[in-house]
């Protein structure tokens, strides 16, 4: 299957939310992404299937800021998991980003996360540090680091 990437405007907010609150046990509020959609250094990038099936399977959201990429949200629809969508969300993120000259991409993870732990392995990321409680209460965090050394 082709995926197309894409960036995310406001008409595909309800699509976003709905995703994201399938994936994740906190999800973040419709305001938080409208936010992003307002920052000259975030980008949603969505991923499109060319089946003329679901509109939006995927979405990634990442700030560039000067040689740093920090992904902060990377979300799948669960009816299109398992096909690498996640895989082509962060080749557009790591290409994008060593496109622009950032030395470095971060992200936190769930410790819990097991497969996007190994799919951001996949890409050569480390784990670099723990924080403890980022998630509430038990849910620690993995700091996980792509270094364009």
């Amino acid at each position: 299957m082709a995926i197309q990437i894409q960036d995310a405007t406001a008409r595909d907010l309800p699509r976003i939310i709905e995703i994201e609150r399938l994936a994740f046990p906190a999800p973040w509020t419709p305001a938080s992404f409208q936010r992003e959609l307002t920052l000259p250094f975030s980008r949603i990038m969505l991923a499109i299937p060319d089946d003329g099936g679901v509109s939006i399977a995927g979405f990634l959201c990442r700030w560039l800021i000067a040689d740093e990429c920090h992904i902060l949200n990377i979300a799948v629809h669960p009816d299109s998991r398992r096909l690498g969508i996640g895989t082509v969300l962060m080749t557009e993120a790591i290409n994008e980003s060593k496109t622009t000259g950032a030395n470095v991409i971060t992200l936190e993870v769930r410790r819990s996360n097991l497969a996007a732990r190994q799919l951001y392995r996949k890409f050569e990321f480390e784990e670099r540090r723990l924080r403890r409680h980022y998630y509430g209460p038990g849910e620690d965090a993995i700091i996980m680091e792509l270094r364009f050394d």
